[in-house]
């Protein structure tokens, strides 16, 4: 009898652990982006820093959103990106500009090095869309280069990509974001010369 309440016993521990296990979270990143290098430019001898993106809709996070209709929107609970996206997107940003070599340095915007221009940016969308058999990313993001030393807007001017994922699933998003990503670096770099 003992041994029976001890089998018993073991067997709903072991089932009680197991259920707490929860699934595996993928980790996903925007990876490298491929510039070929300025050899010179107006901008070479200038310093520009690179603000962290602002959002104007949703939250800042590493959390990666879909959506099923323009009204609707959540997020993957076993998949995210791996920093909140505005660090992904201004790391992007700053590899591609260093790549590019139209500057003499690029910095965060935490830096505490002096700056000759400022590169601002705003998140309008940076989600999967899934629209009846349709699935995308989305990346739309639009950029201010502002003169610092007069605080003058230069220019300014919004970069929007719709890729075509291969699955539904957050695995396809990340690809197509990074496909997205890479055109919108190289097209930022040649807005910028």
């Amino acid at each position: 009898m003992i041994r029976y309440l001890i089998l018993i016993t073991v067997l709903l521990f072991m089932t009680a652990c197991s259920s707490k296990i929860a699934a595996p979270i993928h980790i996903y990143s925007l990876g490298t982006v491929h510039i070929v290098p300025e050899s010179s430019g107006r901008d070479h001898q200038k310093t520009i820093k690179v603000s962290f993106p602002q959002t104007l809709k949703e939250k800042i996070s590493n959390k990666m959103n879909y959506s099923y209709s323009p009204d609707d929107q959540g997020v993957y609970l076993n998949s995210q990106w791996s920093n909140n996206s505005g660090k992904l997107i201004q790391g992007t940003i700053i590899e591609a500009l260093v790549k590019s070599r139209l500057f003499k340095a690029v910095l965060p915007y935490e830096s505490t090095a002096g700056e000759d221009l400022r590169l601002e940016s705003n998140i309008f969308d940076f989600s999967h869309h899934v629209r009846g058999d349709a699935s995308y990313a989305v990346v739309s993001i639009q950029f201010s280069l502002i003169d610092t030393d007069t605080g003058k807007l230069i220019k300014t001017k919004r970069f929007s990509y719709k890729e075509d994922t291969q699955t539904t699933d957050a695995k396809g998003y990340a690809e197509a974001t990074r496909r997205a990503m890479n055109r919108l670096s190289k097209d930022l770099v040649r807005w910028l010369r």
